[in-house]
């Protein structure tokens, strides 16, 4: 009897930690800061408007799983040099621009704080664009214009490949001796305050550790990084090292963990895709809260840019689940919330200023 009445009890408290988690999450403004579903529109013509069998993202589960607020990466190889990158970077853009022109009661382009409010109050998925890669703007402070003109929120420095300007983590990991400079050089600082006047994000997620550590020394606004885990859960370059943590919450910026399964579990194997359990993501942001702060952890998942992601994150409809995961941890509603998107919120108006 004994026995029935505690199975009882812990079935009632898990039926009332996923109702408080549900109402959570509907409350909460959730925002994700990394998704790579344009070059797949692109390239394979897909309508996100309607139910995909593959893939992580379409307009549809987004709104099944809660998600408020979308940052789609405009994203090239290095194989695109000058006079492709550009003119890469507008065409993926345009077919964000043509998704929204299909679905505008569904989706709608935003550019700071006040247009994601809008957004969720008219019940629509608030799109916006973050350009993953710093040598799409090939060398040109005027294509950071014309970017930030059509969109852009946020520019990553890097990709895995560095640039004549700024140092890359697998360039700085792999490929040292060979580099001509580490870090940013005079013209990596000119685009820095440039994107600082234009209310542009600096994201620093894929950079090398000089190149961080000059970012944060030069940037005038907080600064952010889109997708990295933590380097002390599993030390792949990709991850950020608890100093760097401190330094970028010190500078009010904020680390979005990422959920590709090689990030997240130093024994994930390409070779034979196990998946992680969802706990080895949840451990990562709570590693992170505990280290850097509440108000410096959110959510860059890295959808449709990888192979693998933990067991129970299938798709963007999965978000709930990390709500109540945090909830068992009995993080507070308000923290939660912070982490499902007010951190956000907060480092977006304080690069825009609104």
């Amino acid at each position: 009897m004994k026995r029935i009445l505690l199975l009882l009890a812990l079935l009632c408290s898990f039926t009332l930690q996923a109702q408080v988690a549900s109402k959570i999450h509907k409350k909460a403004i959730v925002i994700d800061s990394h998704n790579d579903v344009l070059s797949n529109q692109m390239n394979n013509g897909v309508d996100l408007g309607q139910l995909q069998s593959t893939g992580q993202f379409d307009l549809i589960r987004a709104k099944q799983g809660g998600l408020d607020a979308q940052i789609f990466s405009i994203w090239c190889g290095e194989d695109y040099g000058k006079g492709r990158a550009f003119s890469l970077a507008n065409r993926q853009i345009d077919s964000l621009y043509s998704l929204i022109a299909r679905y505008p009661d569904r989706i709608v382009l935003v550019r700071n704080t006040s247009g994601i409010k809008k957004a969720v109050a008219d019940g629509k998925l608030a799109a916006l664009i973050g350009v993953e890669g710093g040598h799409m703007i090939e060398e040109r402070l005027d294509y950071i214009d014309s970017l930030a003109n059509r969109g852009m929120c946020y520019l990553t420095l890097t990709w895995n490949n560095s640039t004549n300007w700024a140092s890359s983590a697998y360039d700085e990991t792999f490929k040292s001796d060979s580099l001509t400079h580490k870090g940013l050089s005079e013209k990596g600082v000119k685009i820095i305050n440039r994107l600082n006047k234009l209310g542009v994000m600096v994201d620093i997620s894929h950079v090398g550790e000089k190149t961080f550590y000059d970012v944060l020394a030069v940037s005038k606004k907080p600064v952010i990084a889109s997708h990295s885990s933590a380097y002390a859960l599993n030390p792949h370059q990709r991850n950020l090292k608890d100093k760097q943590l401190l330094a970028l919450a010190k500078k009010n910026g904020v680390a979005f963990v990422n959920f590709y399964s090689g990030f997240l579990d130093s024994t994930y194997n390409q070779s034979t895709p196990v998946r992680p359990p969802l706990a080895i993501l949840i451990k990562h942001i709570d590693y992170m809260v505990k280290l850097m702060g509440v108000d410096h952890v959110g959510l860059g998942a890295d959808y449709e840019g990888a192979e693998s992601y933990p067991i129970g994150l299938n798709d963007v409809k999965d978000y709930p689940k990390i709500t109540e995961e945090l909830v068992k941890l009995r993080y507070s509603e308000k923290d939660i919330r912070k982490i499902l998107g007010g951190n956000l919120m907060r480092v977006l108006k304080a690069n825009t200023g609104k």
